[in-house]
């Protein structure tokens, strides 16, 4: 019998999860391996980009791409929940359904009940319903959330980091597989800069960026006719996703490579251009984002080299500059080029 186990039954599968995104999506495979490992090592990722290239397709092809079908508990099943009574997850939280992929377009007027949910009364019985707001997805699209007040995007605090929402004094569980991809605008009017405690617990941030000549002109032959998508659909079953998650945490790292993860943190709060260095959070996200990487590349052990890869992305958005029209990603280069490698047994 084939080991489902093994890193390169892992690759494999990956490869075809990434081949369909790519059938509707123009986008580097880097980046997609990137999206893949975030996801199945429990973070959440920034795109931070201009409009109309393909942020909401992106997301939409991830989660369209994989066979939600499985067996839901009762409690799984109600799209609202009573909020009488204790949870049904045994640690005080509440089940209740989540969509395969929602969208939140953000706007300056958005409240944090129209993200989370709120209770409703029920007829003339008084009794209250939660119902769930469109954070109650296993893919959510949060589209331009700079654009959010900073009341309304604290409402995401809780989520990112528990995985649960409270409302009211009830707290709802949001199950695995939970994913957000936020999409930030760099430059325009009303815009509200996310504080840095939120951008530390996001995973990374990316940019898809501007494809060239000759994927633009396939774009527009493809995505330019109303069937673009007919023969588009799952390719990779949601017992997999869960699968994938379970073997991070079996992908060994050194101890030399934990100590040059934490080398290149701590130099952060060194550098005479940052006001405030990288969190202890910052190793614990890219040691788990590596070790995802590794997997989904059919590797049983992380290498200084996948750390080096993916530092920038991973750190860059961590950082505040005294000086913020300066970016961040030239330290990380330089930190980098300075911080030394000590060689194991």
């Amino acid at each position: 019998m084939m080991n489902t186990d093994a890193p390169s039954v892992v690759k494999d599968e990956v490869s075809d999860l990434i081949n369909n995104i790519k059938s509707v999506i123009y986008i580097d495979n880097r980046k997609l391996e990137y999206l893949v490992a975030a996801n199945i090592a429990g973070g959440h990722v920034i795109l931070a980009d201009s409009h109309g290239v393909g942020k909401t397709s992106l997301a939409r092809a991830l989660a369209g791409s994989i066979n939600w079908s499985r067996e839901s508990s009762p409690e799984e099943e109600q799209t609202d929940a009573p909020t009488n009574g204790s949870g049904g997850t045994g640690s005080g939280a509440t089940s209740v359904a989540m969509d395969d992929f929602s969208r939140i377009q953000c706007t300056v007027d958005l409240l944090p009940q129209d993200i989370l949910g709120y209770n409703r009364i029920v007829g003339t019985s008084h009794d209250l319903l939660f119902h769930r707001g469109p954070i109650f997805a296993h893919f959510v699209l949060c589209d331009e959330i700079n654009l959010l007040t900073p009341k309304t995007q604290g409402s995401f605090f809780q989520a990112m980091e528990e995985q649960n929402v409270t409302v009211e004094g009830k707290t709802f569980l949001l199950s695995d597989p939970f994913f957000i991809i936020a999409t930030m605008n760099l430059k325009g009017s009303h815009l509200f800069p996310l504080p840095a405690p939120q951008l530390d617990r996001f995973m990374l941030q990316l940019s898809m960026g501007f494809p060239d000549g000759k994927d633009e002109a396939e774009i527009v032959k493809q995505h330019g006719r109303n069937d673009s998508w007919k023969h588009f659909g799952p390719v990779i079953g949601y017992d997999r996703i869960m699968g994938w998650k379970d073997l991070v945490d079996t992908v060994a790292i050194s101890a030399e490579v934990v100590d040059y993860v934490v080398a290149c943190v701590r130099r952060t709060r060194e550098h005479p251009e940052v006001l405030m260095g990288a969190s202890p959070r910052t190793g614990v996200k890219i040691s788990r984002l590596a070790r995802a990487l590794s997997l989904i590349r059919g590797e049983d052990y992380v290498t200084i080299d996948t750390i080096k890869e993916i530092l920038a992305p991973a750190m860059a958005h961590r950082l505040v500059m005294k000086n913020p029209a300066i970016p961040a990603q030239p330290v990380v280069e330089e930190i980098l080029a300075n911080v030394p490698v000590e060689r194991g047994p």
